[in-house]
């Protein structure tokens, strides 16, 4: 079911300073016409300062064998902007990514989706988002 983890998130939201948020920016249901509704929910969600997001499973999201770059930028983006870099860690969905792209193509991706930010945007989205949420310690 795409679409599901919006309101679930919502809900989720109102924990306090507990880290929470929707994987795979929420399952938009790419291409259809719900895209401002979607729009609008990440917005909401993205108001919640202890609510991050997933740059993940965007090609599972839209059709398998045709997507483009192109198709899921406008999501990427709007997350990208409603959250910030420091609220958005990327996630290779693997093995599930594998029904619309190989690991490579979905990480790929996820750099062609992000070449706006600059370099510390970027190590924010490829780990240093994950690394403070999880609390994550660097390994020598």
């Amino acid at each position: 079911m795409r679409g599901h983890g919006v309101s679930q998130r919502r809900r989720q939201s109102s924990n306090g300073s507990r880290s929470c948020g929707p994987n795979h920016l929420s399952k938009p249901d790419i291409g259809s016409a719900k895209f401002r509704n979607w729009e609008h929910e990440i917005g909401n969600l993205a108001k919640s300062p202890n609510v991050s997001c997933k740059l993940s499973g965007l090609v599972t999201q839209a059709q398998w064998e045709s997507w483009t770059a192109d198709q899921l930028r406008p999501y990427a983006y709007i997350a990208l902007d409603a959250f910030g870099p420091g609220r958005v860690m990327f996630g290779s969905y693997w093995p599930v990514c594998l029904v619309a792209a190989s690991y490579d193509t979905t990480l790929q991706l996820a750099h062609d989706l992000t070449d706006p930010l600059t370099g510390p945007e970027k190590d924010m989205v490829f780990g240093g988002t994950a690394a403070r949420i999880y609390r994550l310690e660097a390994q020598p």
